[in-house]
């Protein structure tokens, strides 16, 4: 058998860069490959994506429909959400209902919510997690444009002459993308790359300039930039005569924004500003790349709008080359847009003007469409608390751990009549809040399109079948649609159909009116939409072919065809530092990991580079707490325990925490609960990256880790603990303040070790290791001291499947370490090849001496390159160690 002419093409599931990929059937499963005529990409993969054939494994899927957690039929959940919908709106009125969506959610699943919602229903009330991302840049393109609308393509990050990423760390979160921009600069060495981080990142190690601005002051550095070219006479007076307004006010408020003024504001210095700012000038083609540090702002419609005020004023903008280029976080928030899935859209990116209610009120022929948008996300929960909601339906999110005041967010939905979940999994925060879990299809099973950050339409094809009692959502949605009474308006068959009439709503009554319209795709059969190839809308009579860039002419989408500039009046955070919380945390992605982990947290590959919860700071705000300590992270909201991890690059005053962590993964690590709910008043979106805080070393008085066999065992009621995700090991990180009278007594109670024979020894004065057989196999091994143990991991993993034959083998195990003196790999580095920081030193030792050395060695940094900033740390601490005259 051909196995490549079986494989499948496909969309990722991850990030917005929406890279194609192939799936390609094994004996043992599917393995990922990159999809080498997929613009997106280009044949290239991150080590997530690479990773997905790891992650489709059926443990912790909800595969039947649960009213009250048991389960019941299909026929009888749809009933029971029907008639929940329904005894709702007729007690209270619709505005008593709300959905709440994810850009996880395929595009056809997204217009049936948003069709059922606002179309039928009648309410605004359909928000989605995209609100938490995306509002501010939408909101900017649209008082820029008229719409909402990425001018770009990924081509013009490799063409332009200078590169600008700012509130992106797009080595760890667009890494793709990230690699397109380093083969770039390779081929090209005068590009110029400026990084705008509060903290040096991944993404530094290609910028020529880094510009640690204090956090949440980027709409005055882009302000002052404007200001310093017009003083300059760098802009482009003529395309601002013929194609914006509102110049003579946005150019009067830069103006007091002077290179003192700007650096004092920045906390830059003059020089570093001045160096930026000759960047641009010089620059005849220029991009911005801008992402969640600038959207996850109370005033981050403001950011995008300085962003976009600079280039619309140069004339970097409809050009190759050139663009204020917005990227999206998740794989489909770009298609949620574009059905309305944000409160305030209608659908076809249409508002709630009385001529777009009236045409889509004529095109679904419904007399029942919403006449005001709903509430955002944020106010969404809040009316839930209030009781002003009395049904939500959340799919395909959880958030419960992405939601800022998340634990405020818990109680409310716990007070709520009717809560619905679509979900895969079975257990997460917000399923355990359900009252009705509905079991919807996964990546892999789903069939549909997603669009990506540069607009283009691409097909999510399904490979696997339905597990168990799964189902699509718009299947779901419709059922209850139909339920509701509005069955000859959800009568679908097939997800095309409902992509057809996307697609025809998105052209009716356009007439070149509305950015968005893929008209020229409402009328391909079902064989053709199966078959469709990567496509940029828009896409219609004028662009049979789709469109790579955006406003090559210079017309825009308000009345009169031209661009606004907006005067901009740049204000710090609503949340300041205080004598109280004198520390500001800043929130974010790590590489391997996505959203709230329920897809990579399945990989045990994924888990390796950073396996637990931590908080980055500078060594000086807590001097007390070492690598390797817990740390209590309070704000006004509540507290964390993470791991430490000082670091003296890391700026004074702030610290950095990763997002990812769920309550299935840790104790204590959900870190939004600790997040207020300050929103930016014209998007809705809340700021998630200047929260005040404060931090101390946590005094456990002992840490341990456990590994099991199997993968169902539950955490010990512990006060710190966090799950590893392992091959056929359940391993868990434990600490506590107490230590038991009696380990084996406390391991008994715990996991039941009196069954089976054990083998115990006490470390030094505050150590306990034992191992616990059965039949001669490795049931349990335990690892407690004062601080965390140092453990070769994965000889201890090992030892499950590849059981010790002799004492002397046993002894090394109990001591942790593997037999015959073979170092720890240590923390992995590189997960596409499973290399980790003992055999980068080793191999640096005989003589490596650059990355392409190692990768040549040991194949680091060959495969997606995410690796590479920390390999050139590695190669850097180790020619200082040579240099003070030490061992490396």
């Amino acid at each position: 058998m051909n196995q490549r002419s079986n494989a499948i093409s496909t969309t990722c599931a991850y990030c917005g860069v929406g890279c194609g990929i192939r799936m390609q059937p094994q004996d043992t499963g599917y393995v990922a490959h990159g999809e080498e005529t997929h613009p997106a990409n280009l044949g290239r993969m991150c080590v997530k994506g690479s990773a997905l054939g790891e992650t489709l494994g059926l443990e912790g899927r909800l595969l039947q429909p649960q009213i009250h957690q048991q389960p019941v039929s299909w026929s009888r959940a749809l009933d029971a959400v029907a008639d929940g919908l329904r005894a709702t709106i007729d007690e209270y009125g619709p505005q008593a209902v709300a959905f709440y969506g994810s850009g996880q959610l395929l595009t056809e699943d997204y217009y049936v919510a948003n069709k059922l919602m606002k179309g039928f229903i009648g309410a605004g009330n359909m928000d989605t997690n995209s609100r938490l991302c995306m509002a501010s840049a939408v909101m900017g393109y649209k008082r820029a444009f008229g719409a909402d609308a990425v001018p770009c393509d990924y081509q013009d990050i490799e063409l332009a002459d200078c590169v600008i990423l700012t509130g992106s760390n797009a080595a760890w979160a667009h890494p793709v993308m990230y690699q397109r921009l380093v083969q770039a600069k390779q081929a090209r060495p005068a590009m110029r790359i400026v990084v705008i981080d509060p903290r040096p990142t991944a993404t530094c190690d290609i910028a020529d300039l880094h510009l640690p601005l204090r956090p949440g002051s980027d709409a005055a550095l882009f302000c002052g930039a404007l200001n310093t070219m017009a003083a300059q006479d760098k802009l482009d007076n003529a395309y601002l005569a013929q194609h914006t307004v509102g110049t003579e006010e946005t150019l009067a408020a830069a103006a007091q924004w002077t290179l003192a003024k700007t650096a004092d504001f920045c906390g830059l210095s003059v020089a570093q500003l001045e160096t930026f700012y000759q960047y641009i000038g010089d620059s005849e083609r220029l991009v911005t790349l801008y992402s969640m540090g600038i959207n996850q702002s109370s005033s981050g419609v403001d950011k995008c709008n300085a962003i976009i005020n600079l280039h619309l004023a140069m004339g970097h903008i409809g050009r190759a080359g050139c663009g204020p280029f917005s990227i999206t976080g998740q794989p489909n928030a770009m298609g949620g847009r574009e059905v309305g899935g944000l409160a305030n859209q209608l659908a076809a990116h249409m508002g709630f003007t009385p001529q777009d209610i009236d045409r889509v009120s004529r095109f679904w022929h419904s007399d029942r469409v919403a006449t005001a948008p709903g509430l955002n996300a944020v106010d969404l929960f809040q009316a839930i608390e209030s009781g002003q909601i009395k049904a939500v339906w959340i799919m395909g999110t959880n958030p419960l751990v992405s939601l800022p005041d998340a634990d405020r967010v818990r109680a409310g939905l716990a007070q709520c009549p009717l809560v619905i979940v679509s979900d895969l999994m079975h257990d997460t925060d917000t399923t355990r809040a359900a009252h009705i879990c509905l079991p919807a299809l996964g990546w892999g099973e789903k069939n549909g399109t997603v669009t990506n950050s540069t607009r283009t339409v691409s097909r999510q094809r399904s490979f696997l079948p339905a597990p168990g009692e799964a189902k699509p959502d718009w299947w779901i949605i419709s059922q209850v649609a139909q339920r509701l009474g509005f069955a000859e308006a959800f009568d679908y068959q097939h997800p095309a159909e409902i992509f057809r009439e996307h697609a025809q709503l998105s052209g009716f009554e356009n007439h070149g009116q509305r950015a968005f319209d893929i008209s020229g795709l409402a009328q391909l059969s079902n064989a053709q939409w199966d078959a469709m190839t990567p496509i940029q809308w828009p896409v219609n009579d004028r662009h049979p072919q789709g469109t790579t860039r955006l406003f090559t002419d210079g017309k825009f989408y308000h009345p009169d065809s031209k661009a606004r500039l907006v005067a901009i009046a740049p204000r710090l955070p609503i949340n300041r530092p205080s004598n109280a919380y004198p520390l500001v945390m800043n929130t974010g992605r790590i590489r391997d990991q996505w959203h709230t982990m329920t897809r990579t947290g399945k990989s045990a590959r994924l888990m390796q580079h950073c396996s637990e919860p931590f908080a980055q700071f500078h060594p000086d705000d807590c001097p007390t707490a070492q690598a390797g300590d817990l740390l209590r992270v309070s704000s006004t909201h509540g507290w964390l325990l993470l791991r430490a991890q000082p670091d003296p690059q890391q700026p004074r005053g702030s610290l950095f925490v990763p997002m990812h962590w769920n309550s299935q993964f840790s104790q204590q690590a959900r870190v939004d609960a600790l997040i207020e709910a300050h929103t930016d008043p014209l998007s809705g979106q809340p700021e998630s990256k200047q929260m005040p805080v404060r931090i101390q070393r946590w005094d456990a008085v002992w840490q341990a880790e456990v590994f099991l066999r199997g993968n169902a065992s539950a955490p010990p009621p512990v006060a710190y603990w966090s799950r590893i995700t392992q091959p056929d090991v359940t391993h868990f990180t434990l600490a506590d303040t107490t230590i038991p009278d009696d380990w084996n007594a406390w391991l008994d109670q715990q996991f039941g070790t009196g069954q089976w024979v054990c083998q115990s020894a006490r470390i030094g004065d505050d150590g306990f290791n034992l191992l616990a057989w059965k039949d001669q196999k490795l049931q349990l091994a335990f690892y407690a001291h004062r601080a965390l143990p140092s453990l070769d991991r994965q000889a201890i993993v090992s030892a499950f499947t590849q059981c010790p034959d002799n004492a002397q083998a046993r002894l090394s195990l109990l001591a942790g370490r593997a037999h015959g003196g073979k170092s720890p790999s240590g923390t992995i580095v590189c997960s596409c090849f499973n290399v980790g920081e003992t055999a980068i030193s080793e191999a640096l030792q005989q003589g490596c001496h650059d990355v392409a050395q190692l990768g040549k060695t040991l194949q680091c940094g060959t495969n997606c390159g995410s690796c590479i900033p920390e390999l050139k740390k590695f190669i850097a601490r180790q020619r200082e160690a040579l240099v003070a005259g030490e061992t490396p």
